[in-house]
């Protein structure tokens, strides 16, 4: 089976199409090695997926016949990735909340005057 409609069928990505875009793009590699999506995958291969900034880690178990399932996919796969790729997408969202709130858009017309208050107070001091 192809290492693109593997990674569709075992669910990893909502569509082929998607599968094979990440194989040309080299986030999908075999054994540590970049594939094509053409190229076959047999069982006791480890796959190593980016996918969302987190490095899952694979194992091939078996070859579905065709999409399966979520509750089967275990069958086909196994997961041994690190639970530190989940740890650093949690440190991303506190780094990003850091900022500004996602959605609030450009600052209000109070933000702007409280902004302009700000280095006008600064400004006397020097």
């Amino acid at each position: 089976m192809r290492i693109d409609k593997y990674l569709w069928c075992i669910r990893l990505f909502k569509t082929r199409n998607i599968a094979t875009t990440a194989c040309k793009k080299g986030q999908v590699k075999i054994d540590d090695k970049i594939c094509k999506p053409s190229r076959d995958i047999f069982g006791s291969e480890t796959i190593t997926i980016r996918k969302n900034q987190i490095n899952y880690k694979i194992i091939v178990l078996d070859i579905p016949p065709n999409r399966v399932g979520a509750k089967l996919v275990d069958l086909y796969r196994k997961d041994i990735t690190p639970k530190e790729e989940f740890e650093k997408t949690e440190l991303l969202k506190y780094a990003k909340d850091y900022y500004r709130k996602k959605g609030t858009g450009r600052p209000t017309k109070k933000d702007r005057r409280d902004i302009e208050d700000y280095y006008e107070t600064n400004e006397e001091d020097s």
